[in-house]
């Protein structure tokens, strides 16, 4: 499948700061069953956006606006091709958890199996694994896919139940959060039985037919294990789903504080306003229209219009609204 991808983030100000540094992650992967084949992030004020990658194979870019503003806005748009990826099967070898343990006691999955600052033990999240009763199974495939499922079944999802930085055990009492929430929750359940874990953010394909709980117009997260002879695979805890073709990955970490969209300062005694939006679309492309479509795949670009004067920020939030 070919997607579009348009990511829209606007910070407002109560007064005007003086300078922001800032940087995103929102360009998607080209790894494994997935290309990017063209990415542009612009942002208003204008800025130089400079990119790097990091350990993890994430594409970060960067900007510093050094003049003063009231509004800041950073729009990503990328082209993504992502392939099906082959059919699972219904179990694996028995002996997969003792070349499982092999693997792992070598060190090379440490940052997968070590606790993280969203996805570490507590008494709430022992409670769950007994309730839900977790543990190792016969094979580790099929395990993962029934703890995807009682994780769907067991929380609700509603949106605004937890902050970014909420910790686990918020959504754990109140058995409802988001997709980053019950991404940690089944990331510490994972590892806690020695399989390597990691966060995935990105964005999900939303079509009426596939009636899916995570909000449209949002970014998304997931998690992915390792197996032996599979590698990562995905699963989607937040809509009962192994993670396929309508998944777009951007950015792989521990979890949520390795991998945030935006993270960023700014000088001055300003405060964000809660009106801070994000609007995400992401849709199929018709192949026929590819041979227009730039190969560009580390394009940053200037924004096309310049800050807007006071006079006129008032009437653009009221239309925003």
């Amino acid at each position: 499948m070919l997607y579009t991808i348009r990511h829209v983030t606007r910070f407002t100000y109560d007064t005007p700061v003086r300078e922001s540094v800032m940087e995103a992650r929102m360009q998607p992967r080209s790894d494994g069953l997935q290309r990017c084949l063209h990415f542009g992030l612009s942002t208003t004020p204008n800025s130089r956006v400079l990119m790097y990658q990091d350990h993890d194979g994430n594409s970060i870019h960067h900007f510093n606006i050094p003049g003063r503003h009231s509004k800041l806005m950073l729009k990503a748009e990328a082209l993504v091709e992502v392939v099906p990826a082959p059919v699972l099967p219904a179990a694996l070898d028995e002996d997969i958890w003792e070349r499982l343990d092999e693997l792992t006691i070598t060190g090379e999955f440490w940052d997968s199996l070590a606790p993280s600052a969203y996805a570490r033990p507590t008494r709430l999240l022992q409670d769950l694994a007994r309730e839900l009763s977790v543990a190792r199974g016969a094979d580790p495939l099929s395990m993962l896919r029934g703890l995807t499922t009682r994780l769907f079944e067991t929380f609700a999802y509603t949106p605004n139940s937890t902050r970014v930085d909420s910790p686990i055990d918020d959504a754990l009492r109140n058995r409802q959060g988001v997709c980053q929430d019950f991404a940690h929750i089944m990331i510490a359940l994972v590892r806690s039985m020695g399989i390597p874990c990691r966060y995935v953010s990105g964005y999900l394909f939303h079509r009426l037919e596939d009636h899916d709980r995570s909000s449209d117009g949002a970014t998304h997260a997931w998690v992915e294990a390792w197996l032996p002879d599979l590698g990562w695979v995905g699963f989607d805890p937040t809509n009962n789903l192994v993670v396929g073709d309508r998944h777009v990955r951007v950015a792989i970490g521990r979890d949520y504080a390795d991998v945030p969209p935006t993270r960023g300062v700014f000088q001055g005694t300003s405060a964000v306003r809660s009106d801070l939006t994000v609007a995400v679309t992401v849709g199929p492309v018709n192949t026929s229209n590819l041979e227009s479509m730039p190969f560009v795949p580390w394009l940053t670009r200037e924004a096309e219009a310049p800050m807007l004067e006071p006079a006129s920020r008032a009437a653009e939030q009221q239309q925003q609204q």
